[in-house]
């Protein structure tokens, strides 16, 4: 694979770089409320500024299409000097790209705009390539994406990894071969799609501690009763999870029945309530794996976290933060919780991918990964 950084100043003043960039970003009324991702892309703009390069940004915001990168532009422009085409099809926008100067850059709108772009129609990957001389991909949090900007558009330019990418990748590959002891702590939900890695880690790590909707199906499998809570549907071969003595789930928990909140211990459960976060005795279990683990891997909430219940989530934040143990942690609603802790000098390694974390911590590929290296090949 062929990376941005190894391109000198020669190689990159005037052309035009098509650079995929990942500003999916928590927004709320109209306002960027996250921006770790944009802060993170920062150093490969003012790279490719740097050497001269006119950049053309191209990302998306919100899983599908309707919303605008224009906060994004805004907040950008705090940080860089950046032009927003809200309409990339237009006339005024081929203009502005043809008439860019060295150093320049456009952010184009919400790539999912356009059905070309999750459809990874060939068309659409043309119509970005023209645009362009160059391909930078630095959007490793889509990356599991077979999309048209991150899989097309690598089959008809000189294509690299931005500085991101390489710093992720560099990040996930040492996780496959960690210090130890090694505790992982995975939560959120979508058991079927979490089991290969869960299996994998089995063999890997040395603790797997597996919590929020997770663990609804380990500890019916275990016995208990797990009343009305999220239960993943389908048959799952998870024997050698609920059989494993390294394989650790929640004891106490916070239940909600109708309006009624409690905590209790998982043996004291009743038909009639479901799980909605981790409890201080499932926490406490936690920090007792953590003080004697030298490495961290944690992705996902502990409990209900879309519903406002985050308190696990935000402690299990806290108390990393202040581990002696090294970690890495990615995901959404992770990255939300220590945003909100203001612990994030705390963490050694965030990821700023979610699903693309896991899935390169299952394969050690990624769909984008493999576009750039079929670029290089030819």
């Amino acid at each position: 694979m062929k990376y941005l950084r190894d391109l000198t100043k020669e190689d990159l003043i005037g052309k035009r770089v098509l650079l995929r960039a990942d500003f999916n970003v928590p927004m709320k009324d109209g306002e960027v409320v996250g921006d770790f991702r944009i802060l993170k892309t920062l150093p490969t703009i003012e790279f490719l500024r740097d050497m001269g390069a006119r950049i053309v940004i191209a990302s998306h915001v919100g899983g599908e299409n309707g919303k605008s990168l224009a906060p994004v532009s805004t907040y950008l422009s705090k940080y860089t000097d950046i032009v927003f085409a809200p309409d990339m099809r237009s006339p005024e926008t081929r203009h502005v790209v043809d008439t860019m100067l060295d150093g320049d850059a456009v952010l184009f709108e919400n790539l999912r705009n356009d059905p070309g772009e999750k459809g990874n129609s060939k068309q659409f990957a043309e119509f970005l390539a023209s645009f362009a001389d160059i391909y930078v991909n630095d959007a490793f949090a889509v990356s599991h994406r077979e999309h048209a900007s991150i899989v097309g558009v690598p089959t008809l330019l000189p294509s690299y990894a931005g500085l991101l990418m390489e710093e992720e990748i560099k990040m996930l590959t040492k996780v496959l071969n960690p210090p130890h002891p090694l505790l992982f702590i995975l939560g959120g939900a979508k058991f079927d799609t979490k089991l290969p890695l869960l299996k994998k880690f089995l063999k890997i790590a040395d603790y797997i501690f597996i919590g929020g909707a997770l663990a609804h199906n380990v500890l019916q499998k275990r016995g208990f009763q797990v009343g009305k809570s999220t239960i993943s549907d389908g048959v799952f071969d998870m024997t050698d999870l609920v059989m494993s003595d390294k394989v650790f789930v929640p004891t106490e928990v916070v239940t909600m029945n109708g309006d009624e909140i409690s905590v209790k211990r998982m043996d004291q459960m009743f038909t009639d309530e479901k799980i909605v976060d981790a409890g201080e005795g499932t926490l406490a279990n936690i920090k007792v794996l953590l003080d004697k683990s030298a490495f961290v891997l944690w992705n996902g909430p502990l409990g209900f976290y879309e519903g406002g219940f985050d308190d696990g989530t935000h402690k299990l934040a806290q108390m990393i933060s202040e581990a002696k143990a090294d970690s890495l942690v990615g995901g959404g609603d992770t990255l939300t919780s220590i945003h909100k802790m203001g612990v994030e000098e705390g963490f050694e390694n965030i990821s700023t991918g979610g699903g693309a974390m896991l899935d390169f911590l299952v394969n050690e590929t990624l769909p984008g990964i493999e576009a750039l290296q079929a670029s290089c090949a030819r």
